[in-house]
């Protein structure tokens, strides 16, 4: 994902907006009125080693999808009418958890296409999103690693706009081979980038922890009908929270309440230091202290309501030190005593 300090310096390399020229020309029309609304000049064309800002290739884009009716631009035998993406992110938000909605939105792709297949998939703890190319049917030729670069930033920049989370990406393979400016795919993509052009079969695919797939969708329709507004700011938003460090500190203190008490507790079961703990909950809008009492009230009201066990054991579980302080905690927490709860 680009950042709001790369957003405006230029890093996007100008073969890109080369093969938006192409599509243009493909097609008979001419691309003038696009670049100058992208504030591309004609100089900038003739340096290969160029690059534009994401700014600039937002606009470029836009312009190119609308002229040309393809937001696809190009790069496969029928064209993706305006409004063909827009259409897979209104079939995903109303999926429950992003791994459901990730499934969803490739499945809807296929059904745009068949010249490329997308799929999620999960093996050894990471979750990977592959674009596999079927030459049999169509070559993307030229248009190899614009179609690739763009169909899979796509792919995360949905991903991270459902959640409202920025998904962090272990590696990407990338089925052509290195190019003249491979340098910027350290902006275009986090992570080791490989590129393998001779992999069989011609798959392309980004990889991140399979733990963001439980992340739950954080937008609605108004949501969706804001970001349709600029839906290219998808893949140049920057997300600087990462939701799944929550749900992982959640997950510790479910499994191991009575165990894990103190912060520096916590952050040795998740490998952090407790320094980074704290910052990066800080960063997601949440606090240790926040997750233990949701996590405590829950477990307690379960215990309370389900069984007959005694305050001072039911304390202890949810991890207390003494059923009196545990007492004072419930109270804040419900607005109840224990004996309200139990005895309406």
């Amino acid at each position: 994902m680009v950042t709001l300090d790369t957003a405006s310096r230029a890093e996007t390399p100008i073969a890109f907006i080369h093969e938006m020229i192409r599509a243009y020309r493909a097609r008979g029309l001419d691309p003038a009125s696009a670049l100058a609304k992208a504030q591309i000049a004609p100089n900038l064309l003739k340096d290969s080693q160029a690059r534009v800002t994401a700014w600039q290739m937002e606009w470029m884009s836009e312009a190119a999808m609308r002229e040309l009716d393809d937001e696809a631009l190009g790069w496969f035998r029928r064209r993706l009418p305006w409004g063909s993406y827009g259409m897979l992110a209104r079939a995903s938000v109303t999926a429950p958890t992003m791994g459901v909605a990730m499934k969803r939105w490739c499945r809807h792709h296929n059904l745009l296409t068949d010249d490329i297949t997308l799929s999620l998939s999960v093996t050894d703890g990471l979750a990977h999103i592959h674009l596999t190319e079927h030459p049999e049917r169509h070559d993307l030729g030229q248009a190899r690693e614009f179609c690739i670069v763009s169909i899979l930033r796509n792919a995360l920049g949905v991903a991270c706009w459902l959640t409202d989370s920025r998904i962090t990406l272990t590696h990407t393979q990338l089925h052509f081979p290195a190019p003249a400016h491979a340098a910027s795919y350290r902006v275009l993509f986090e992570g080791r980038v490989e590129f393998d052009p001779a992999s069989t079969p011609p798959v392309s695919r980004i990889s991140f922890d399979a733990g963001y797939l439980s992340l739950p969708i954080r937008r609605d329709e108004a949501a969706l009908q804001r970001m349709l507004q600029r839906a290219l700011l998808l893949t140049v938003r920057p997300y600087r929270r990462d939701r799944l460090l929550v749900e992982k500190v959640r997950q510790v203190l479910v499994d191991h309440l009575e165990q894990a008490r103190t912060a520096d507790e916590v952050a040795a079961h998740l490998g952090l230091s407790t320094r980074t703990l704290h910052r990066q909950l800080k960063e997601e809008g949440a606090s240790l202290q926040q997750l233990k009492d949701s996590v405590r009230r829950e477990r307690a009201l379960s215990l309370l309501l389900k069984t007959r066990k005694p305050i001072k054991q039911i304390a202890a579980e949810v991890g207390f030190g003494n059923d009196k302080s545990f007492m004072r905690a419930f109270r804040l927490w419900t607005g109840k005593t224990v004996d309200e709860l139990r005895n309406p």
